[in-house]
């Protein structure tokens, strides 16, 4: 998916990064913003914003995370134990018995992130299976795919492998969004300082390869410098707003005024500029990907569809902010798998917020 025009090969490596790039939250004087999705839900259910709280409460040993229940929409919360059970109910939620915990899964992830340097795979703790699930793209060889399928086995129930389609990949290409040299990203959310001062977030392997951006590939309307940026290991990166750019604190005409951790299970939209606005359903928390361009932790994984183009813009559902845009495999055509950098980190290291 990565344009032999940006060879030469060091600068394809460092930019092949900037997978999927999402639709600008900015407006350039005169610009026009796009719609949101419609359907997306203007505030959460209950339950979901007091999940995070009863996770920490009952502690690693006794859950193995939350979820939303595809066939009811109610909240489930996984328990080990019947006093656990009943703390969740007496929250309003759900609960749902479980043979591993969170601390018995993360045995599983942590041995994953030491045991397994194979390129083309990722894995997270799929909650409503109450397994680790490790996905292999195309690229990984039948003899890597068997020696994933022996590295699981000792984990018995607690973890399995699938094969997906496409390969797990940061692209970049061509098109209308923010520019940085020859390359193109997409903003991500629009924020601010404690003192006003304006910026915007998008991906960390954007950040990692262009000092200056701006609104058109002519380089004539200038945005601002890149203030800052992490990749591999996180992939997010802020450019502070120096030009003369308007900076709405919306995704399109979808006003965004605060952030968060979505729940697995969830519905949330993805605002691309190469394919607009599509949904999916969350996946997974915490998810690991090990991309050719270097590995990257605490993803959250999805089901919405992404395409070259689409990197560092935004995961929402209603007002509140998700994720930017990292990288996956698929398209919008026959569907595929994205994750997206959690915006609450990004916005904590930076000291902004979304307005």
């Amino acid at each position: 998916m990565i344009p032999a025009r940006f060879a030469p090969r060091r600068a394809t490596l460092a930019l092949a990064v900037a997978a999927l790039v999402v639709g600008a939250v900015f407006v350039a004087p005169g610009a026009q913003a796009g719609k949101a999705g419609k359907g997306a839900p203007m505030v959460q259910r209950p339950g979901v914003l007091s999940v995070g709280a009863l996770l920490s409460q009952l502690g690693l040993p006794r859950t193995a995370g939350a979820f939303v229940d595809q066939r009811t929409g109610a909240t489930v919360v996984t328990v080990t134990d019947q006093a656990a059970a009943l703390a969740v109910r007496a929250a309003g939620l759900t609960p749902r018995l479980v043979r591993f915990s969170t601390a018995q899964l993360s045995t599983v992830t942590a041995m994953l992130g030491t045991a397994t340097p194979i390129v083309g795979t990722a894995w997270a703790v799929d909650p409503a299976a109450n397994a680790v699930v490790v996905s292999a793209d195309s690229t990984v060889s039948s003899a890597n795919l068997a020696k994933l399928v022996s590295l699981t086995k000792r984990f018995g129930a607690a973890a399995r492998v699938e094969r997906v389609a496409g390969t797990f990949s940061l692209r970049i290409r061509g098109g209308d969004a923010i520019y940085g040299g020859q390359f193109r990203c997409s903003a991500g959310f629009n924020v601010k300082s404690a003192n006003g001062t304006h910026y915007i977030l998008t991906a960390g392997h954007c950040g990692k390869v262009a000092s200056t951006w701006y609104t058109d590939a002519s380089h004539s309307n200038k945005i601002g410098p890149t203030a800052g940026w992490s990749f591999p290991g996180n992939d997010y990166a802020i450019v502070r707003v120096t030009g003369s750019v308007s900076t709405p604190g919306t995704v399109g005409s979808q006003d965004i005024t605060s952030s968060g951790t979505p729940t697995v299970g969830q519905t949330v939209f993805r605002r691309g500029s190469t394919t607009g606005v599509h949904s999916g359903k969350v996946t997974a928390l915490n998810a690991t990907v090990r991309y050719p361009e270097g590995t990257v932790t605490g993803l959250i994984k999805t089901t919405v569809c992404a395409e070259g183009g689409d990197s560092g813009g935004s995961l929402y559902s209603g007002t509140r902010a998700y994720g930017l845009t990292s990288g996956g495999s698929g398209n919008c055509s026959t569907g595929g798998t994205t994750f997206f950098q959690p915006v609450v980190e990004a916005l904590g290291v930076y000291g902004v917020s979304v307005y």
